[in-house]
């Protein structure tokens, strides 16, 4: 076709056409108004889960800068001044649990408890709020306090709540067609808190599957994903594209060290089973005059729990204060010997902390005394392991065994000392573990979430009136059935 026959558009039917296209863009949506809301819906709703998700990282950025912050500064001032935690310790103990039961409450402890006792609260049952902003804000100051103070507490298992509690509180932001139910914010800023405290994602998947939902629902994986790369992205941000405890050498296929991955097992599997049952034992039904003194006098008996940490710590040159991250990763990477009771002390001192009722984790303690413990073990397998792996070994065991989340126990410790080349191995020492911790003890968050919820119902409960107290009795006047007395 030559240019002579290109058909030629009118200026008139141009601006015919243009007039007419705001009216045809009109008339599309209209046509397909319900749609583009529920778009534009989707999308707003995701909009707010994603900065929830970057908001969960940078707090836990900053929480973990604090602890760390604080955990130096304890440390440091304690070898200059040994008297220094006799003083500090009993008195942090005791303020801190006064500011949490009279501000906080529902701080105490790990947090992951109180997240799985949320997720399962009674819908039509008066309920004491165990999750939100406030607790938060107060698991951040009190557990940095706590561990700046030189308990044996860690920062991982609070993140969880305060991701938790930081997701939850979007749900009324969120638009009604979406139909996100408040549970599924719970599991995904848990999981994306988990993932951020350890810049191990995989390990905030695991965890959101196999300790906070048991049995995660198909809609609800896009949005726990999501939340975990989110904050992990803003982690490794801050933090670096580094392993929790660096690179660390493993040395040994499974097959070729099953003796070493068998005594790790059984002798974690013992101590972590142990660890848990007096956890529970404390937390449900500790009897005799220690709990009685406890139930009577807590802020007296937390007071003494920092003096007994006090001692504890002295005796051992320090190393059973605050988390054990800097005593772990000299373990891993830096080759450095610890004491034998290094260990044994710090499973001592972790307990001991946990009684005290204040804010706080076990996840880096219990990672720190499974390195203890392995260490004790290398004379006895030095022939068949390389040094390291049996470390390893022995903080999935332990882990495993405390919290008896054997999958979330082994890829946190893979994801942190990228310890692919142990999987296998690392896999079956979780599983021995966790199996023999079940015959110790029962598992040690979901047990503690039922006793969260069972103490509410209890309080809920109405109480049984009691009679009315008569007058008091006059001794100089008669009895009321007696006549008076004749003139």
């Amino acid at each position: 076709m030559s240019d002579h026959d290109t058909p030629k558009v009118s200026p008139a039917l141009l601006f015919s056409r243009l007039r007419s296209s705001p009216r045809r863009l009109q008339a599309w949506l209209r046509a397909h108004q319900d749609e583009n809301i529920a778009r534009g819906q989707l999308w707003l709703g995701r909009a707010i889960v994603w900065l929830a998700a970057v908001a969960v990282g940078f707090v836990a950025v900053i929480f973990a800068i604090m602890t760390d912050d604080a955990t130096h500064f304890f440390i440091t001032n304690a070898r200059e001044y040994p008297w220094l935690p006799f003083v500090l310790m009993p008195v942090a103990g005791a303020g801190l649990l006064w500011l949490t039961r009279r501000y906080f409450v529902g701080a105490e402890g790990s947090g992951i408890p109180q997240v799985i006792a949320e997720m399962n609260r009674p819908p039509d049952m008066p309920w004491r709020p165990l999750v939100s902003l406030r607790i938060a804000a107060g698991k951040i100051l009190v557990g940095v306090s706590a561990v700046g103070a030189g308990f044996s507490f860690g920062r991982e298992g609070p993140t969880v709540q305060i991701g938790a509690a930081l997701m939850a509180s979007i749900g009324r932001f969120l638009p009604a067609g979406l139909q996100v139910q408040q549970r599924h914010l719970l599991v995904a800023g848990g999981a994306a808190g988990i993932a951020a405290a350890f810049n191990a994602p995989l390990a905030g998947i695991i965890f959101a599957i196999e300790e906070l939902s048991r049995g995660i629902e198909t809609r609800m994986s896009g949005m726990v994903i999501t939340a975990i790369v989110l904050s992990g992205v803003v982690a490794q941000a801050w933090l670096g594209n580094k392993n929790y405890f660096g690179q660390v050498p493993v040395i040994g296929e499974a097959s070729e060290i099953l003796h070493t991955i068998l005594v790790c097992a059984v002798v974690t599997g013992i101590a972590g089973g142990l660890f848990a049952r007096m956890l529970l034992i404390s937390a449900s039904g500790w009897r005799g005059r220690l709990g009685d003194f406890r139930r009577d006098h807590p802020y007296r008996f937390a007071a003494a729990c920092g003096i007994f940490l006090a001692v504890l710590g002295y005796a051992t040159g320090g190393l059973t204060y605050s988390s054990g991250y800097e005593e772990t990763r000299n373990l891993l990477s830096r080759n450095e010997e610890m004491p034998w009771h290094f260990g044994p002390a710090k499973f001592v001192a972790t307990v001991i902390s946990y009684l005290s009722g204040l804010p706080g984790g076990i996840f880096a303690p219990s990672l720190a005394i499974g390195a203890g413990i392995g260490q004790d073990l290398m004379p006895l397998l030095y022939q068949d392991a390389f040094p390291t792996t049996v470390l390893i070994l022995c903080m999935v065991g332990f882990l495993a065994a405390a919290t008896q989340a054997p999958i979330t126990s082994f890829i946190i410790v893979m994801e942190m000392v990228d310890g692919y080349s142990l999987v296998i191995g690392m896999m079956a020492a979780a599983l021995l573990a966790s199996g023999i911790s079940r015959m110790i003890s029962r598992p040690l968050y979901p047990t503690l979430a039922e006793i969260m919820v069972e103490r509410q119902r209890i309080a809920a409960q109405p109480q049984p009136e009691e009679p009315p107290t008569p007058p008091p009795v006059d001794a100089a006047a008669p009895p009321a059935d007696t006549p008076p007395a004749k003139p």
